[in-house]
């Protein structure tokens, strides 16, 4: 496949997966982040998404950002990626700075780059129309260097625990100006998003690395020159002070005006945030008779297993409910 020279895709994999800790504790009680867990054996999440990002971008400019305390689950995952496209925060400070951090450090490398931002914790039945869709939104992104495309899914349903984009009217197949994003809405609201278009809110997007970072000026600058300046101890006491920012609701959200979002076909996507979510595709893919498939092409040194299996800790839940509540903590699997 060929790809654009400046095209680079950047995996956000460093989030601690609170909402699923009922489920990833390990034999010792340690809550696993998700995107080192795998849904159903085979590799973890994380590494999906980086087999994801390699559709729309060569791997020497494929990046994944990632946490310090989440060292031992990532190291071996992390081993067929170049040093220099793991970014390392010092600790989880929400996704704005998780976003801010490697598109400062991929700036200084290539101004011109467009960049793709990929989540770490989504499942996808029909990965080839998702990587069309990446594909089609890079190309998008270098003829239009001032927008900012989101990818909205067409909803399979009305999804209460989802975010939701609502463009504007106009040719489906094309991307439309964002009016108004909506966050976990009611039933009956959901039903009339989809009535009248609305998308699901992937969290993906693809720009120029300039456009990104000027969502971050004015309240961010401080943040931005500390980041391009510090090292070592100094940027581990700099995060210190900062405080969690999310990217979503905290800095796209107001600059409707430079976003555009770009419908995806239906292709079985979840975000897989909730052990609601975990359970309600396990079972799915149970009625699909669906097998777990992952690529054979890697490296012999890289680790290409999930730290936990999700359907299997999921499944010691279901058989053991008074035991499970008591190691993982109470989980109502049918909420």
């Amino acid at each position: 496949m060929r790809h654009r020279l400046n095209t680079w895709s950047l995996v956000l994999a460093g989030g601690d997966g609170r909402r699923l800790q009922g489920l990833t504790r390990n034999l010792y009680g340690v809550a696993v982040p998700k995107q080192f867990c795998s849904l159903r054996g085979g590799p973890s999440l994380l590494q999906e998404a980086l087999q994801r990002a390699a559709t729309v971008a060569p791997q020497q400019r494929v990046c994944a950002v990632v946490a310090a305390q989440h060292r031992q689950w990532w190291t071996a995952m992390l081993g067929n990626i170049a040093d220099e496209n793991v970014i390392v925060q010092p600790q989880n400070r929400g996704t704005a700075h998780g976003v801010l951090l490697p598109l400062l450090r991929i700036a200084a490398r290539d101004p011109d780059a467009i960049v793709v931002l990929l989540p770490a914790d989504h499942y996808l039945r029909d990965e080839p129309t998702m990587a069309a869709s990446l594909q089609r939104a890079a190309a998008l992104a270098a003829a239009n260097l001032d927008v900012i495309y989101l990818l909205g899914i067409e909803p399979e349903e009305a999804d209460t625990e989802l975010g939701y984009i609502v463009p504007k009217s106009g040719p489906r197949s094309q991307p439309a100006r964002v009016l108004r994003f909506i966050e976990k809405p009611t039933a009956t609201r959901a039903q009339a998003l989809l009535n009248q278009g609305a998308l699901w809110n992937a969290f993906i997007v693809a720009a120029s690395v300039r456009a990104l970072l000027g969502l971050f000026d004015g309240s961010f600058d401080s943040t931005a020159a500390a980041m391009r300046c510090l090292k070592g101890p100094a940027l581990d006491e700099f995060y210190q002070q900062l405080r969690s920012i999310d990217f979503s609701r905290d800095v796209l959200q107001g600059n409707e005006a430079i976003l555009q979002v770009l419908p995806v076909p239906q292709c079985g996507w979840s975000d897989l945030g909730t052990p609601q979510r975990i359970a309600l595709i396990l079972r799915r893919l149970d009625v699909d008779g669906i097998a777990p498939v992952w690529r054979a092409n890697r490296a012999d040194h890289v680790n290409f297993t999930g730290h936990l299996n999700l359907a299997d800790q999921y499944a010691q839940l279901q058989s053991n409910r008074g035991g499970a509540a008591a190691r993982f903590g109470r989980v109502d699997l049918h909420a």
